[in-house]
Formats: structure tokens, C-alpha cells, sequence
């Protein structure tokens, strides 16, 4: 896998308004695995993220087994594991990567919109960023279509517009990938995500940067 730092990196989303209200034991898990998860991601030596986001996962999918109907739950479940398979890297990442989407579409079967759509951009992420046949699954035309799904229910969140516009960038579609990049950039803040924000902004300039040099 290329890209370790990028894969999948985290796909963090302001929390919507779900379906049915997390019970105040799952909400407050899930208030603490994402700002784990950004301290890990944004703020610990690169050589510990490994082993701390492994802890992480765990935390996570206890989460889930204590409330295994919450969409949100699942999706954080799946962005921890995504993002232990960034840190890993190399082939062994791709049974990570496997769970990852299945916890994806289980929040997409509970609750499509749940936390703005983020399981659509975090699925849209894994396709484009996970080798094709006959490695793994990987398929920009179905990354594509999530996108679309995602914007459609968080046109201005920082998340899908950020990944979206990474994967422009790789299709070398630079004039959107600016768009898209710029829209990120330009996003919200989200109250008690400032870890994360601030690390998203830091990639969506450098994402802009490399899409200005490529159309000087």
C-alpha cells in the first residue's frame, strides 16, 4: 500500500443526528475513540502508532459488542481498524482492511445517515486506496459512487470533501481536485474535534499544494 501516513487516515466526521440516539454508555465511548484516534493519528511518534492503534481497535470493537445496533459505533470501529492498517502497511494490512469495509456496510445497513454519511466516505476511502483485483478490492468507479453518497448527505464537511479531493489528485482531475480541496479547507469547525480539524486542514494544504504545482 502507498501512501501509509494518507491510508485512510481517518475519516473523521462531526457526529449527525442518527436514526436512533446512542445509549450515554456508547456515546461516551465513542466520544473517546475519536479523540484517541486523532491524538494517535496527528500527535504520537510514527513508530507507536502501530501498537496504538491496535489498542485502539480493541477499545472500539468492545464498543460495538456493547451496542452492536449503533451505526457510529461501527463506523469508528472500521476508521480505527483502516487506520492500524495505514500504520502497519504492506500486504498483512489488507485482512484489516477487509474488516474495515465490512464494518462499513453494516453502518450503511443500520443507518446510512449516521454521523453525516461518513460510512459512505469512509468505504469510498478503502476502495481508492486499497490495491485492485487480484490483491485486494480496490475500485475507483465504486469510490466514485460513494463519494457522491457522501457529499450528497455532507456537502460541506471537511472529511468527504478532503478524501474526495485526494482521490481527484490520483485521477489526476486537478481542477476538481482544487475545488473539492478548497471546499475542505473552507469547511466548519466541529466543536471538540480541534485535534482533528486541525490535522485535516494540515493534509488538505499539503494535498492543494502538490494539485498547484501540477497545474502551473
Amino acid at each position: 500500500m502507498t501512501r501509509k501516513p494518507v491510508l485512510l487516515a481517518a475519516l473523521l466526521l462531526a457526529l449527525g443526528q442518527p436514526a436512533f440516539a446512542l445509549e450515554p454508555a456508547g456515546a461516551q465511548a465513542l466520544r473517546q475513540v475519536q479523540q484517541r484516534w486523532a491524538e494517535i493519528n496527528y500527535q504520537a511518534p510514527e513508530a507507536q502508532r502501530e501498537a496504538a492503534f491496535e489498542q485502539l481497535a480493541g477499545e472500539a470493537q468492545k464498543a460495538v459488542a456493547a451496542e452492536p445496533g449503533a451505526a457510529e459505533l461501527h463506523i469508528w470501529h472500521g476508521i480505527v481498524l483502516s487506520t492500524w492498517a495505514g500504520a502497519k502497511g504492506g500486504l498483512g494490512a489488507l485482512g484489516l482492511v477487509k474488516q474495515a469495509k465490512a464494518e462499513f456496510e453494516q453502518a450503511i445497513e443500520l443507518d446510512p445517515k449516521a454521523l453525516d454519511g461518513s460510512a459512505y466516505t469512509s468505504l469510498a476511502s478503502l476502495y481508492y486506496q486499497v490495491p485492485g483485483w487480484p490483491i485486494g478490492f480496490g475500485d475507483d468507479d465504486k469510490a466514485e459512487t460513494l463519494f457522491k453518497q457522501a457529499l450528497a448527505l455532507n456537502p460541506d464537511g471537511i472529511d468527504p470533501n478532503y478524501f474526495h479531493g485526494d482521490f481527484l489528485l490520483r485521477q489526476r482531475r486537478y481542477g476538481e481536485a482544487r475545488a473539492a480541496l478548497r471546499k475542505a479547507l473552507a469547511a466548519p469547525d466541529r466543536p471538540g474535534r480541534e485535534v482533528a480539524d486541525a490535522g485535516r486542514r494540515e493534509e488538505a494544504r499539503a494535498r492543494l499544494a502538490e494539485v498547484e504545482e501540477k497545474l502551473e
